[in-house]
């Protein structure tokens, strides 16, 4: 019984994957035509928004996110508000440095 139970989980898990993996390339093919297309001001909002989507989608499936511990989940949560921060820090510092003729 159990190796029944088995079988069907990891067809069900191999499902999940190829799904996730086919939602990837659609963003991907989603950014690559919107990038083609003029949207002033807010080109830069859509392909952040779709990155997210996408990187959210690697987090919670790929990297076993979806139904971790909630401790987990808030070292990670921390962790990426923490290097976003720093990364966010660092370029204003390297920006409002720079010498402009």
């Amino acid at each position: 019984m159990s190796v029944h139970s088995t079988s069907e989980h990891s067809k069900s898990a191999l499902v999940t994957y190829f799904a996730v993996w086919i939602a990837l390339l659609a963003g991907t093919l989603i950014t690559y035509e919107v990038a083609k297309i003029n949207l002033g001001v807010f080109n830069s909002a859509v392909a952040l928004i779709i990155a997210t989507t996408k990187a959210l989608l690697v987090a919670l499936f790929f990297m076993h996110l979806k139904g971790a511990s909630e401790r987990l989940l808030k070292v990670v949560v921390a962790s990426t508000i923490f290097f976003l921060l720093l990364l966010l820090c660092l370029s204003m510092a390297d920006y409002g440095t720079r010498h402009w003729s």
